[in-house]
């Protein structure tokens, strides 16, 4: 339920590991932590297929996009989905099957309140 709980690979790490072969195996190799690793190809979709990856995280997909990849995921993993997903837009993410999705806008778009307590002792 925190940072700790896992390790994510996201695609930085892909690129610095020389693929996604290579970042999964440098994880286990690290670490008996469960993995989830961000794929933004169909080839890297089908490496963390190959190697055993058992949490994909898809980023910046249309919710079309997002249905097609997950019905040639078929199950083999847990999908979370990300990047770009708005209140608005949400429910069609949800519906293209995903197991998780997240959506930045919720904070990242917040408006900004102040809020202080002072506690003033009498």
């Amino acid at each position: 339920m925190g940072l700790w709980d896992a390790i994510l690979i996201k695609n930085n790490h892909i690129s610095a590991a020389g693929g996604v072969r290579q970042a999964i195996a440098a994880a286990r190799a690290a670490s008996e932590l469960p993995i989830e690793i961000e794929v933004r190809t169909r080839e890297e979709l089908r490496d963390a297929l190959a190697c055993g990856a058992t949490h994909l995280l898809l980023d910046n997909l249309t919710p079309a996009d997002a249905k097609d990849w997950i019905e040639e995921i078929a199950g083999r993993a847990k999908v979370e989905l990300s990047g770009g997903i708005t209140l608005e837009t949400v429910r069609a993410y949800a519906e293209a099957g995903a197991d998780f999705v997240s959506s930045g806008a919720i904070t990242h778009s917040a408006r900004a309140m102040d809020i202080s307590f002072r506690l003033e002792l009498a």
